[in-house]
């Protein structure tokens, strides 16, 4: 056998190195934008409702996006679509910063999530994904996902430490400008991409999404995918100001998130490479499980530092470890000719959740004081998603043996 098989080709090294860098900024800021929830809202004398209605936009925004950017990535290639994505969340981010009116506020959701949607890290690792071995996939779609945790890590003590520094106006700015430094970038991405194929297709778009939802398995992916986003928003957005409210410092809360990304690094590494050896369906069964698991213990132990510092290594752990695994199976059930509009179909459902896990804990905050009911909203779905994933069969469906790659 010849070794050089074994290595990746330094064209895709290099699209690898900038992918994980581009996940790291996509993700980053965006991902723990909320704790400028809590100082904005008293500083202009605004509702949780605000803030949260304009994440809850964002979410929902950025999962109509993904599977348009997915379908022109799948079509011509990710690089025009992740340029356009980095500029539009650079302008969205902006204007976060400039526009103080309570509405307008809320409709920067809009920008910031066409934007993020366009050139967030499902786009970038589902590229890269289409570019390395079958058996290389799992690792890099987790390496992937792990570099956008890095930038959770990382994103929220820096969005503190700049708002307490600088104000968090002058901060936001700072946000909407790291969008920029993605386009560079991209250069190394469009010199490893599979050049988008000039023949007419046999199967067109919409041919091939009917098919996939034809498939059980496929359908159970799509609506398990929703319990993750509801989980991962309400926790992103709301974790922060639960915290503090609960009379512990805003920089606890910072940290919790920035935990949160740090642990999810490892937990995205080892579902990557847990995926290349073990049932993926059973093991997102296993993380929805466990997801319950440490939100019940959370909510029924006494909060204090200690309790969240574990809480958000736990939840770290279990955080985006569901990417990979979600992404892997699609690939395997699927195939890759479709491959970037049916993860983005399927992450449309995770940011529909998520919508629902942003705007609802602002809501019932508002009208009750407190985030009981989201809480064991979050447990409930945690069990419902652990049933959901155990049906679901590692082998290719209708699609993946009719496409032609």
């Amino acid at each position: 056998m010849d070794k050089s098989n074994n290595k990746l080709k330094p064209a895709i090294q290099h699209a690898i190195i900038a992918g994980c860098i581009i996940s790291f900024i996509s993700f980053g800021f965006s991902a723990s934008f909320s704790v400028f929830l809590r100082p904005m809202s008293v500083d202009l004398g605004w509702g949780r409702e605000v803030f949260s209605l304009s994440l809850a936009i964002q979410v929902l925004m950025w999962g109509v996006a993904q599977p348009l950017a997915g379908a022109y990535a799948d079509k011509h290639g990710p690089t025009q679509v992740l340029a356009f994505g980095a500029i539009f969340a650079a302008l969205g981010f902006a204007l976060r910063g400039i526009l103080l009116d309570e509405t307008m506020f809320i409709l920067t959701g809009f920008i910031v999530g066409i934007g993020t949607g366009a050139c967030s890290f499902p786009v970038v690792i589902v590229a890269l994904g289409k570019v390395v071995r079958a058996k290389q996939r799992s690792f890099i779609l987790g390496l992937g996902t792990a570099a956008a945790s890095a930038g959770m890590f990382a994103g929220a003590p820096i969005a503190t430490i700049l708002m307490d520094k600088i104000g968090w106006g002058t901060a936001i700015l700072i946000v909407a400008a790291s969008f920029l430094v993605i386009l560079p970038l991209l250069y190394f991405i469009s010199r490893a991409s599979e050049k988008p194929k000039t023949h007419k297709e046999q199967l067109k778009t919409l041919q091939a999404i009917k098919i996939a939802f034809s498939d059980r398995s496929y359908t159970l992916l799509f609506f398990g995918f929703f319990v993750c986003g509801f989980h991962v928003q309400f926790i992103q957005t709301h974790l922060p100001a639960y915290i503090a409210d609960e009379g512990l410092a805003t920089i606890i809360g910072a940290w919790s998130l920035a935990l949160i990304g740090l642990f999810n690094i490892g937990g995205s590494f080892l579902s990557g490479w847990s995926g290349q050896l073990y049932s993926k369906p059973k093991l997102l069964a296993g993380i929805y499980a466990s997801r319950a698991a440490v939100i019940t213990i959370f909510i029924f132990t006494p909060l204090n530092e200690t309790s969240v510092l574990i809480f958000s290594a736990a939840m770290g752990i279990l955080w985006l470890s569901t990417v990979a695994l979600t992404t892997g199976l699609v690939a395997q059930t699927q195939g890759l000719k479709f491959l970037s509009t049916l993860v983005g179909l399927v992450f449309l459902s995770h940011q529909v959740g998520g919508f629902l896990g942003a705007w609802l804990g602002g809501r019932l905050y508002d009208l009750t004081g407190n985030y009981n009911a989201m809480w064991i909203a979050a447990i409930l779905f945690g069990l419902a998603a652990t049933v959901i994933h155990i049906p679901i069969k590692e082998r290719p469906g209708k699609l993946a043996q009719v496409e032609i790659i």
